[in-house]
């Protein structure tokens, strides 16, 4: 596959991970040399919104087209590790919540030490005359609530702190 660089030369720098798009998408570890069938056609796609991440071609093999997105293959091993150890970690991180808006804090269902289960309701927020609903992003133990019912709020305010 030396068509399918990520430095668009056409030569790879060393070893690339090429990901073929599909319902189960076919990742390839290639080496330089590696040629593309013949007849094959490559084009390399516009880059999503100028981001400097893997190359994307389009690649079409008797009749066949393919989307794949290239990038040397220790960029894609770091990335996934970065990937795997963030996830691990930010499960024990804390998680800070604040105010989206500005208002009146209705109801705090809540309190400090209680288990909460992504999604669930933490509090309520009036705004406008209108109920806004503070949901758990995750699971986890309420760490601090910030906030009391009848409490104004400001835009950016801690409102509960999740462990």
């Amino acid at each position: 596959m030396a068509a399918l660089s990520a430095n668009g030369t056409g030569r790879p720098a060393g070893p690339a991970r090429v990901v073929v798009d599909g319902p189960e998408p076919l990742v390839l570890d290639v080496t330089p040399g590696e040629g593309l069938p013949a007849g094959a056609t490559v084009i390399r796609l516009p880059e999503r919104h100028g981001s400097p991440g893997p190359a994307r071609f389009e690649v079409v093999v008797d009749g066949w087209r393919f989307e794949a997105t290239v990038e040397s293959a220790a960029r894609a091993e770091l990335r996934e590790r970065a990937a795997r150890l963030g996830g691990s970690r930010m499960a024990a991180a804390r998680q800070v919540i604040r105010a989206q808006i500005p208002g009146r804090v209705v109801t705090v269902a809540i309190a400090v030490g209680e288990a909460v289960q992504a999604g669930q309701r933490l509090l309520s927020i009036e705004a406008m005359k209108m109920e806004n609903a503070v949901l758990a992003p995750r699971a986890g133990t309420i760490e601090r609530v910030g906030v009391l019912a009848g409490q104004t709020i400001e835009l950016g305010d801690e409102l509960v702190v999740i462990a």
